[in-house]
C-alpha cells in the first residue's frame, strides 16, 4: 500500500506529496517531539496533531514515509512551505488519532 492509496483510502487532504508511491512500514501516533524522534522508525507513517515546524524536522531526521495531521488541525503557510522545500509527504485528515491509526492498522495488515 502506497502513500496514495492511503489518502484515497482516509479521504485525505494532500498538503505536500512528493513521494506518493513511497510504501509505509508500520504506524506511529504522539504528539511529543522529543518522543517521536526516540521511538518513531524510519519509513513509518506519523499520526499527530503537532502543526508546528519542528514536526518537519523530526520527520525528516526519523525519515517518516508520511506525516498524517489529524482532526483537521490547522496549518500555516511557512509549515506547508516547509514540507514542500524538504520534500516530506504531509496530508491531513478529519478524523481523530484513534480512527487514523485503526483504519491504517486495516490497511497495512492487509
Amino acid at each position: 500500500m502506497t502513500i496514495e492509496n492511503i489518502v484515497k483510502e482516509l479521504n485525505a487532504e494532500p498538503l505536500s506529496l512528493p513521494f506518493p508511491e513511497r510504501i509505509p512500514q508500520g504506524v506511529y501516533c504522539s504528539d511529543l517531539l522529543s518522543w517521536v524522534m526516540g521511538h518513531a522508525q524510519p519509513d513509518n507513517i506519523w499520526v499527530t496533531i503537532m502543526t508546528n515546524k519542528n514536526v518537519l524536522a523530526v520527520a525528516s531526521l526519523v525519515d517518516i514515509s508520511c506525516v498524517i495531521i489529524c482532526e483537521d488541525a490547522e496549518l500555516d503557510e511557512e509549515f506547508l512551505q516547509t514540507a514542500r522545500d524538504k520534500e516530506i509527504n504531509v496530508i491531513r485528515c478529519k478524523a481523530d488519532n484513534y480512527s487514523v491509526c485503526a483504519s491504517l492498522s486495516k490497511m497495512l495488515d492487509e
